[in-house]
């Protein structure tokens, strides 16, 4: 049930890791395009693919195309793919956010591919431990992606457009908005001259302590215990950095709610 060959659309970081391990799987890269030549390149010889760099060079006869571009792009990337592509070819997405139904009017064997984790070009992954979200409407194509899904990861799941939505706003706030206040913590102490490693054992707490419990049980600082005094001095530092202040009383007075 596996495609018999894959043609991979963009050359980001999620491609780049993607392409790599696939290829690495087994699986036949057929062709990478990437508007920048030079990642398209790239990443076609870590997987022996032909690279192109216009959309009007992707040959048919693959049997899936995997368009991991922008969520803005994938519409556009679709339209063109039409007009060069048979009507029958296999075309999924690997948007969180973006819904399925996005390829419909361009291709009716249409689905999603998408490996639910944040990708660093410098950074490799460990793709086993990735959660791969699967689906399609067409079910002889469901099962073509659950059968690659599995070919590189353990944990392949089906999951539609509705669910998936819901899946990738509680990854926001798993990923980017805890990075984000990483990121304030961080400018703090550099503003303060104090090192940024002296959080690092904090941090791995806090993600170690969820592995095993709920994080609502896990809930611990000023704002739980309701300790105004606390607070008070906090936000009086703070007056020097007014929008981390801002993120700061929005994040008490959402605690605070959550625990009266």
């Amino acid at each position: 049930m596996i495609p018999q060959s894959i043609t991979l659309i963009g050359a980001g970081n999620l491609g780049y890791h993607l392409g790599r391990r696939l290829h690495a799987s087994g699986a036949e890269i057929r062709q990478v395009f990437s508007r920048e030549a030079a990642k398209a390149q790239e990443l076609a010889r870590a997987t022996g693919a032909l690279p192109v760099s216009r959309l009007e060079e992707v040959k048919s006869g693959a049997g899936l195309y995997i368009l991991a571009v922008s969520d803005g792009a994938i519409a556009q990337a679709a339209a063109t793919l039409q007009q060069h592509l048979p009507a029958n070819s296999a075309v999924v997405h690997t948007s969180g956010a973006t819904p399925s139904t996005v390829l419909a009017p361009y291709f009716p064997k249409y689905g999603i591919f998408y490996p639910l984790q944040t990708f660093s070009r410098s950074r490799e992954p460990d793709f086993t431990t990735i959660p791969i979200c699967v689906y399609s409407p067409d079910e002889q194509l469901e099962q073509k992606l659950l059968s690659l899904g599995k070919q590189i990861s353990h944990s392949v799941h089906c999951i539609d457009d509705e669910q998936r939505a819901i899946l990738h706003v509680a990854a926001v706030f798993v990923n980017n908005f805890t990075n984000h206040l990483l990121h304030i913590g961080h400018d703090i102490l550099e503003e303060e001259k104090l090192p940024f490693e002296l959080l690092l054992p904090l941090i791995r707490e806090t993600v170690d302590k969820i592995e095993t419990n709920r994080p609502a049980d896990m809930q611990t600082g000023p704002a739980r215990r309701n300790d105004q005094e606390t607070i008070k001095r906090h936000l009086a530092y703070l007056k020097k950095f007014p929008n981390f202040a801002d993120v700061y009383r929005a994040l008490t007075k959402n605690i605070g709610k959550m625990y009266r």
